[in-house]
């Protein structure tokens, strides 16, 4: 697995060092759409935590009434 990662990273790495300069620039709307990218990502894996928190705490409560249905039994 961890070969699979190496080799591809590697090759990226020897490809990108071989590239010509691009004179490339960021204008203000490439750092806005940017910015925009992270606060999306951020509150993405906020909703996505919140909801799998949620999850986790249904699935035990169910889990521990199970037990408790059955300890009564």
């Amino acid at each position: 697995m961890r070969s699979s990662f190496i080799r591809p990273v590697a090759l990226f790495g020897v490809y990108a060092s071989l590239s010509s300069p691009a004179f490339a620039y960021l204008d203000a709307a490439t750092g806005s759409i940017i910015i925009q990218a992270v606060i999306g990502a951020v509150a993405t894996w906020i909703m996505y935590s919140k909801m799998f928190a949620a999850k986790a705490k249904a699935f035990f409560i169910r889990v521990a009434k199970g037990r408790g249905a059955q300890e009564t039994e």
